[in-house]
């Protein structure tokens, strides 16, 4: 805390929104390759989405060897096949193999193969073959999970400030919501249900970033009634700028021990998760806040003027 101090002093003048029309431009560009990616190439739809056969399994000799699982089931020629363990013992393992080609005597086929790889020193708890309906059912769930948190955000942001405050937080977590699809879409990492719960925390990070910048907005609002609009917004990013960056650092740390330590189930989250630190706390500054310098945001002085003039048109009525 006190290197940031250090870094950043309580008085800091910089003056973000004289490129916010550079910030524009890069978001507009990053909008628009995103959606192009996903329409053009789509998504590497892992099993949860695009379909396949789910496993319980549990070790009966001992700690389940997931490394060596991984090697076993890889060399069987079934696509893509993801391990994940889960309880308290070690022994749990979760096994996810794509959809193969072909209908349900195929995929009863490919968990054959897999039965008989893994040996005799396993139990079978779980078994379930993931259709395409299923998978999907997830997407539109998905995506609606999206939209409706979306929605949610606006609507709150509007009833608590304004209505153009509304409009930029809605504009600046689409932006980081549809970059971090296009991450997805342009890299080919695979796209599934704990991808959708990264952009889900994603937006509720960056909303919470731009809420408190507005909040500060608003404070300010009513503290400088003669300053102007321009300089305001500038004056609220960077009293909040210490604490963006003390918060970003914090939660970044985190986040890059769970893409170092946390194995191929956690990569796909990490790496959204880090994405979204970096692109939310950018259209905090550079989307969010310059945008109400083109929403005929009412400053101080604006509100202290139509009072008057309400107060002199209430004396007037009462005059005889």
């Amino acid at each position: 805390m006190r290197l940031i101090e250090r870094l950043l002093p309580h008085d800091t003048r910089y003056d973000f929104i004289r490129y916010r029309l550079i910030a524009f431009g890069i978001t507009a560009l990053l909008i628009l390759g995103s959606i192009t990616s996903i329409v053009v190439k789509g998504f590497n739809f892992g099993i949860d989405f695009a379909g396949g056969i789910l496993v319980e399994a549990q070790s009966t000799t001992g700690p389940a060897d997931l490394h060596g699982m991984r090697a076993t089931l890889g060399g069987l020629g079934l696509g893509e096949v993801s391990l994940q363990e889960f309880g308290t013992t070690g022994r749990d393992v979760m096994i996810r193999v794509q959809r193969q080609e072909g209908d349900e005597k195929v995929q009863m086929a490919a968990l054959g193969k897999v039965k008989e790889a893994l040996g005799e020193g396993f139990s079978y708890r779980r078994v379930e073959i993931v259709g395409p309906k299923v998978g999907g059912e997830l997407v539109r769930d998905g995506v609606l999970a999206v939209a409706l948190s979306l929605l949610a955000i606006a609507v709150y942001v509007w009833f608590r400030f304004e209505w153009q405050f509304g409009v930029g937080a809605l504009i600046s977590t689409f932006h980081d919501v549809i970059t971090t699809f296009g991450l997805f879409s342009i890299t080919g990492m695979e796209f599934n249900l704990t991808t959708v719960a990264a952009i889900l925390t994603i937006a509720g990070y960056s909303v919470n970033d731009t809420v408190v910048e507005y909040d500060r907005v608003r404070e300010n609002l009513r503290k400088y009634k003669t300053m102007s609009l321009y300089e305001l917004l500038n004056l609220s990013i960077n009293e909040t700028l210490a604490r963006t960056i003390l918060t970003v650092s914090t939660v970044f740390v985190t986040v890059l021990a769970l893409l170092m330590f946390g194995g191929d189930v956690l990569h796909g989250f990490s790496v959204a998760m880090l994405w979204g630190l970096i692109i939310g706390t950018y259209s905090s500054i550079y989307v969010a806040m310059p945008m109400l310098v083109y929403f005929n945001l009412r400053t101080g002085k604006d509100r202290a003027e139509d009072e008057a003039k309400a107060e002199a048109a209430a004396v007037g009525e009462k005059a005889p």
